[in-house]
């Protein structure tokens, strides 16, 4: 009765909670809380309305899977989403379950609940880790020692920002908490210890995080095959396993950990897939490229073999001063170890090494390297590394055709079209991020129905994808289905029951909705309304032109009755004096 009635709407819908109360206020917000609605397709093609109880077990499920499912679920070739998001009900009925038996374990329900904080514990404390090996490795395993005033600045530091952590807690306050800390165990204990507590702490961190993962997800009670194909367990598990390594073994592995913020961000992620998604065509350009380039080597072997010259410099022995004893013309034992290693000191001016020209074309395999490295990473080609040819030579005229034809070839055509893919792939997918996003802005997730269409009517398109089409009120009335009895079912649920059963989704509205379907009935309503009243103007102004056509016959006809009564008064007086006439005698 409050949709065809907005005062009873008004009445039934319930009042907002006082600030800071969260407590339902009365039978009203109860209903409105444990209850939904949805709209289903009958089998005569008519919508239906349904009002169900939500069953208590859809509380559980956590915002992170809504958020989840709401942004990665595909479309399919007929532009729905009801299709992917309904093969997915069974994963999320399986994780309410989960989640409720995890609601009995409380510590791992606390570190589940908590797995955003770990992993953004962990994350800047890999890129803490991170710049910390970037500015000092390697490690000279001495404690620097630290100005008493600048020692007093931390302290006073440590204290001010702890202080701003208990009254106002903010992230930026903790950065600045654990930076002060960091700066003092730098100077007091060294860096290489400094590091390992860091590591330490990195490493439980990421351990917590991963046994929250697991336990949110329930990732044990499936199947082996199921764990090891879970993508987000297996880059999880690699990532404990560089914190491992790094902690154990060196600390430069730590820079792997960086990569984790590529799938933290949708742009990089976007990046790398500008290489992988056509993967295939930049794979087979590339091959092409192999191609021309071992043909233009073949080329010049057994033509331009000498003109195949490149600058070299030979490499400088590095002189270790070893602090040790040297011998009478001072040169310093050689170590046989390769960290260790001596080279006799020289006091000539001859050390400084000059280039020297090397032919770079002896055999087809120094030749197709030498094509590859100089010829593909220089601007023009392989003309900028060969010999400049002199105008009197016989094979100038071939050896400008040999360079402008790989320079046209290689350069210019199949480098370009390898970055022209990445790029035009790059587009694309930025293309389809905004198309994504505005199509789960303003298109209705189940019937697909866009904002334009609830421009002016009775329902807006946010209170209909909240009440009429709520994504997640047709995922309760799936479980619902699942938990109740078939024997207490009612006539659509039994109905819908056994659509699902045939995974048939035809009780899923396409590009309909009830309330536009009464709108429309209304607006035909009144369009009817308005015709008749046309009509009746019409008719009422044919009346009137009657009615004045009818008074002016009965004002005819009244003339002509007094005309008439008139005519006979005078006739019979007419008569007598002709009677009169003809009785007098004449004389």
């Amino acid at each position: 009765l409050s949709r065809h009635n907005k005062e009873l709407a008004g009445l039934l819908r319930p009042p907002s909670p006082p600030e800071g109360d969260e407590e339902p206020v009365g039978a009203l917000d109860y209903y409105s809380r444990h209850t939904a609605q949805i709209e289903i397709v009958r089998s005569d093609r008519m919508i239906e309305q349904i009002v169900y109880p939500v069953p208590q077990i859809c509380e559980y499920l956590t915002e992170r899977s809504k958020h989840h499912v709401f942004k990665t679920t595909e479309r399919d070739e007929h532009g729905s989403k009801v299709s992917d998001f309904f093969s997915r009900s069974d994963d999320l009925f399986n994780e309410m379950q989960w989640q409720k038996k995890l609601r009995e374990n409380k510590m791992l329900f606390w570190v589940s609940n908590q797995m955003l904080l770990w992993e953004r514990i962990s994350m800047n404390l890999a890129v803490l880790i991170n710049i910390l090996v970037a500015l000092f490795y390697p490690f000279s395993g001495t404690v620097r020692v630290i100005d008493y005033r600048l020692s007093l600045l931390v302290w006073i530091a440590m204290f001010i920002s702890f202080a701003l952590i208990v009254i106002f807690p903010r992230p930026s306050g903790v950065r600045t908490f654990m930076f002060a800390v960091i700066v003092r165990l730098f100077f007091s204990i060294g860096l290489e210890f400094t590091l390992l507590l860091l590591g330490i702490v990195n490493l439980l961190a990421k351990g917590v995080f991963l046994v929250g993962f697991i336990g949110n997800k329930g990732t044990f009670q499936y199947g082996a095959a199921r764990i090891l194909t879970d993508k987000d367990l297996l880059f999880h598990l690699c990532y404990f396993g560089f914190c491992v390594v790094g902690l154990c073994i060196n600390e430069l592995f730590y820079s792997v950990l960086l990569l984790d913020i590529v799938l933290r961000e949708e742009t990089l992620i976007n990046v790398v897939r500008s290489v992988t998604r056509n993967g295939r065509s930049i794979i087979l350009t590339a091959l092409l490229a192999l191609i021309l380039v071992y043909l233009f080597s073949i080329v010049g072997f057994l033509f331009l073999k000498d003109d195949f010259l490149v600058d070299a410099e030979p490499r400088l022995p590095r002189i270790v001063d070893s602090g040790g004893p040297s011998d009478d013309k001072g040169v310093c034992p050689v170590s046989t170890s390769w960290e260790n290693r001596y080279f006799p000191v020289q006091d000539n001016d001859n050390d400084v090494a000059e280039s020297v020209k090397e032919h770079a074309c002896e055999t087809l395999a120094l030749c197709i390297l030498t094509t590859l490295n100089k010829g593909l990473r220089n601007g023009g080609g392989i003309g900028d590394v060969l010999r400049p040819p002199s105008l009197r030579e016989p094979m100038f005229v071939g050896r400008v055709v040999y360079d402008m034809l790989f320079f046209f070839i290689v350069i210019i055509i199949v480098l370009n079209l390898i970055f022209g893919v990445i790029i035009d792939t790059f587009a694309d997918l930025r293309s389809e991020k905004q198309n994504k996003e505005e199509i789960l802005k303003n298109t209705c997730f189940i019937c697909g129905l866009g904002r334009a269409e609830f421009v002016n009517k009775v329902v807006s398109f946010d209170d209909h994808i909240k009440t009429e089409h709520n994504l997640w009120h047709y995922l309760y009335f799936i479980v619902l289905l699942r938990l109740k009895k078939r024997t207490d079912f009612t006539g659509p649920q039994s109905y819908v029951h056994e659509l699902i059963k045939q995974r048939n989704l035809e009780w899923f509205p396409r590009m309909r909705t009830l309330s536009l379907a009464v709108d429309a009935d209304g607006e035909s309503e009144q369009n009817d309304v308005k015709i008749l009243h046309e009509k009746l103007d019409n008719t009422t102004k044919q009346v009137q032109a009657l009615s004045t056509q009818l008074k002016e016959l009965r004002e005819q006809m009244s003339e002509q009755r007094k005309y008439k009564q008139r005519h006979t008064l005078l006739a019979p007086q007419t008569s007598l004096n002709c009677t009169l006439n003809g009785m007098i005698p004449r004389t």
